[in-house]
């Protein structure tokens, strides 16, 4: 399995924990029943853990001698995900706004090609660049209704949870069992009964910051004031 998959792997089952601990008695407010803005924190939040030494040691083991991954592995693969986050950032960000942007219109573009290249053009977006997915193939969007107009909700569910895994760093533990129990009370176990907003500052303390995400990207120097 590859790193790209394990992290799929995670990525999923922080889906299927957000249902395997709702403490909600009715389905329709239960689990994953939440914003788009809101449900993939959980699941992305989740990630987090498998770049974890301590979670990779047990199960990145060499496939001849069993022997656990090693440490200047774990950091390359660590520093890896950093490696052309501006362009990752950019290029998600113009599906993002098309997609926004497309939703806005109040009958359909007759040539979707050219309302395409207009809107990258309002937007000032880098040929050098151009959009994570093009529209003509935006299955994300048009293949039912549930991220029309909503693609932007993994950047923002990004922020979360960045943000989030940051409470576990503070604490000086990627374990922490306080935080954990705060994080399931509030986010995994409270569904939609909570608006997010109050669910995640009742985990948080706060607001989510920026910070995190841009340091996590790589975008930001460490040790940059809140935003």
């Amino acid at each position: 399995m590859s790193f790209d998959d394990a992290r799929t792997l995670f990525h999923e089952f922080g889906h299927g924990l957000h249902g395997l601990l709702s403490r909600v008695t009715y389905h329709r407010l239960a689990g994953t029943q939440v914003l788009r803005d809101f449900v993939e924190l959980p699941s992305q939040l989740f990630e987090h853990w498998l770049a974890e030494p301590q979670v990779l040691r047990q199960h990145a083991r060499h496939w001849q001698t069993g022997e656990p991954i090693p440490d200047a592995l774990v950091q390359r693969l660590q520093a890896a995900q950093r490696w052309g986050q501006g362009y990752e950032t950019v290029s998600y960000c113009g599906s993002a706004l098309v997609d926004l942007e497309i939703h806005a219109q109040s009958t359909p573009p007759a040539d979707i090609v050219a309302f395409e290249q207009a809107a990258l053009q309002r937007l000032c977006m880098p040929r050098a660049v151009g959009m994570r997915h093009r529209l003509p193939h935006f299955q994300h969007l048009f293949a039912g209704a549930s991220y029309a107009s909503g693609y932007y909700v993994y950047l923002w569910a990004e922020v979360l949870d960045a943000d989030a895994y940051d409470a576990f760093i503070e604490a000086g533990n990627p374990f922490d069992a306080d935080v954990a129990a705060r994080l399931h009370r509030h986010i995994y176990a409270s569904g939609d009964t909570v608006a997010p907003q109050a669910a995640y500052t009742a985990f948080r303390g706060r607001l989510p910051s920026l910070v995190p995400l841009l340091t996590k990207r790589g975008l930001l120097d460490e040790g940059a004031p809140s935003v």
